[in-house]
């Protein structure tokens, strides 16, 4: 009889020492410190893309850059932390925009498969020099165009117009920007 009062008290006393672990804590926190991984941003519940743009609502351009434009954004930190600056759990952020100058993906994306081999979806978004050395090669053997369908696809080269991530490193050999980009 001792020993069945025994297990009962362990398993009442186990069963409430778990329920105390799952008690979450919550931590304030100044939530422009977080990490990645602690935070989603943008936060999925709100939309925040203006289907006219395709940008963060609100995105203006960089005054010295105009390319290099920056959104405030709102974001939601993870479960148990809590934003000191709003007392709960969403915070603003500032997030890059990505400015295309009127060219259009779609029309990119479709060039660079159809037409990609003669470089006309170089020569759309500004880049003459890559556009002519792919009419030579036919897209540098098709390698070219595959490669350029994947980049457009991802949106990891849209004008050439400063809106490329990697021109800085290839600005010295044919990835040229058009005559029209400057002002």
């Amino acid at each position: 009889m001792l020993r069945i009062f025994l297990l009962v008290c362990l398993v009442f006393s186990y069963s409430y020492a778990s329920d105390e672990a799952k008690i979450e804590k919550v931590v304030s926190v100044d939530c422009s410190s977080l990490r990645l991984g602690q935070y989603i941003c943008p936060d999925p519940s709100i939309n925040q893309i203006d289907p006219d743009t395709q940008q963060y609502r609100g995105c203006t351009k960089g005054k010295t850059i105009p390319s290099e434009g920056e959104a405030d954004v709102q974001c939601i930190a993870a479960e148990g932390i809590m934003c000191i600056e709003t007392n709960n759990s969403t915070f603003t952020k500032k997030l890059p925009c990505k400015w295309t100058n009127g060219y259009s993906l779609e029309i990119a994306l479709l060039l660079s498969v159809f037409l990609g081999m003669f470089g006309l979806d170089r020569f759309y978004l500004g880049y003459p020099g890559i556009g002519l050395a792919k009419l030579c090669t036919l897209g540098f053997m098709f390698l070219g165009q595959l490669l350029d369908i994947i980049l457009i696809a991802a949106q990891d080269i849209l004008s050439g117009c400063g809106a490329i991530r990697w021109i800085s490193l290839c600005d010295t050999l044919l990835w040229s920007r058009s005559y029209s980009c400057q002002k």
